[in-house]
């Protein structure tokens, strides 16, 4: 499912990362990579707060739509 379904402070693991190889190349420079975990903080009108290798990262609806978990 895309991280933009996932409820609040539930740890999940990247299962896959898509987009162009530009989005790609971006959300794995934050962080997201497949096998590493992510934990949703909090949902504000689609953009998504996320805790990620231990740093909080605010990404958009388009980018969390792009991450299945």
């Amino acid at each position: 499912m895309p991280l933009t379904f996932a409820n609040p402070d539930e740890e999940l693991t990247i299962k896959k990362v898509g987009g162009n190889p530009e989005v790609k190349k971006h959300l794995e420079n934050l962080g997201f990579v497949v096998g590493g975990t992510v934990r949703v903080i909090s949902q504000i009108a689609g953009n998504v707060i996320v805790n990620v290798k231990e740093s909080r990262v605010a990404i958009s609806q388009e980018m969390a739509q792009k991450i299945m978990v």
